[in-house]
């Protein structure tokens, strides 16, 4: 039943012929986001909880990104677990800088709304103690107006105190807050 609002089609079918709810939820992103990266050099990729065709769904036809980098629900352990994660910044390492994760790689950083995603990069770390993870975190789109103000907060602080290294006010600024931690290096 929630299928059929959600989707408003087959969720293994066309995406394009999807007609649901899908379509009109707010995202965390914008477009824009991804030449933005790629300029900057930075590789990049998805580690979601959603089922594999709302991820395919938001990335390919809201996103208009064709077959990136991703994990989704079912093909790692659900986060807070840092397997699908450490696994596609393994994935873009390799192809990126010819390495693996350790102490001479790159950082790796993991924007991210959730507290659950902040624990990811936690988790992360103790696995893989000689490489440098930043969490980046934002509070999601449902709590972006001004009249959230009080709610957005709160969920901040939680984000903060889950162990966040920076709370950004939108997806947009992280490429200003990577230069600035990478800074302080």
């Amino acid at each position: 039943m929630f299928g059929g609002f959600y989707f408003g089609g087959d969720p293994d079918g066309d995406p394009a012929l999807w007609r649901g709810f899908i379509g009109s939820e707010p995202l965390l992103v914008a477009p824009s986001f991804f030449p933005a990266l790629n300029a900057a050099g930075i590789a990049w990729g998805f580690v979601s909880g959603a089922e594999p065709p709302s991820v395919r769904y938001v990335l390919e036809q809201r996103l208009g990104l064709l077959d990136p980098p991703r994990i989704a629900m079912g093909e790692a352990p659900d986060k807070p677990d840092p397997t699908g994660f450490l696994r596609l910044a393994e994935r873009l390492l390799a192809e990126g800088a010819g390495t693996g994760l350790g102490a001479a790689s790159p950082p790796v950083a993991y924007l991210g709304d959730t507290v659950a995603d902040v624990l990811t990069v936690q988790r992360a770390r103790q696995v893989c103690p000689h490489q440098r993870f930043l969490s980046f975190a934002v509070a999601p789109p449902h709590l972006q107006g001004p009249e959230h103000r009080v709610a957005r907060h709160a969920y901040e602080e939680r984000l903060r105190q889950a162990g966040a290294d920076r709370i950004l006010p939108a997806t947009a600024s992280v490429l200003g807050s990577l230069e600035a931690l990478l800074a302080e290096a």
